[in-house]
């Protein structure tokens, strides 16, 4: 891969670990072993089937979890500690050929990205767990998914336009989490002025 490749794959995967780690991991996984794509070789092992059939199970066990409001939040909550490192270990993994300082500086980008969607992710769905209505947090759901299997296969076959994508959903997710932590300061302003 060359260095605008493993750029597209880093920045990539990193913002679709962070919405959804096991399906950017499945999708990998089958874009490979199906043939549409040639992953570098540290990354070619998330074709293997045990690795498949987990990244696909617990998929299916996040898109339950997803589902079903506070659940989610739980789950985003524990998972903070997981989609960040594992986005990095992707990204370290992606730039295999680079030398190490190279792949570390992809790891540490893949993780700030991933955390930076993460973030947006759980305070979107804390905030809209607060409405009653479940349709909201279920289009939230399939919209996260839809967006993380789309930007894992738009980073393998135009790693430019992903970088693109990228840089926009990040100023998104900033611009995002700016209005959420100011609704949420005026909230709490309110409940304590009372």
């Amino acid at each position: 891969m060359n260095p605008v490749e493993t750029l597209g794959l880093v920045l990539g995967a990193g913002f679709s670990s962070g919405l959804n780690l096991y399906a950017t991991i499945a999708t990998l996984g089958l874009l490979q072993r199906f043939g549409v794509i040639h992953l570098p070789a540290a990354l070619q092992v998330l074709a293997h089937p045990w690795v498949l059939g987990i990244a696909i199970a617990l998929y299916l066990i996040e898109f339950l979890a997803d589902k079903i409001p506070y659940v989610d939040s739980v789950w985003d909550l524990i998972h903070t500690a997981i989609r960040p490192p594992a986005a990095a270990l992707l990204a370290y993994g992606a730039a295999g050929a680079a030398p190490p300082e190279w792949r570390w500086g992809a790891a540490l980008l893949a993780g700030g990205v991933a955390l930076t969607s993460h973030g947006t992710k759980a305070s979107a769905r804390a905030a809209v767990n607060a409405s009653p209505e479940p349709f909201t947090n279920w289009t939230l759901s399939f919209g996260e998914d839809a967006l993380a299997v789309w930007l894992t296969w738009m980073a393998t076959v135009h790693p430019r336009a992903t970088i693109v994508v990228v840089v926009l959903l990040i100023a998104l997710a900033g611009f995002i989490l700016f209005h959420l932590f100011r609704f949420l300061r005026r909230a709490l302003q309110r409940l304590f002025a009372t």
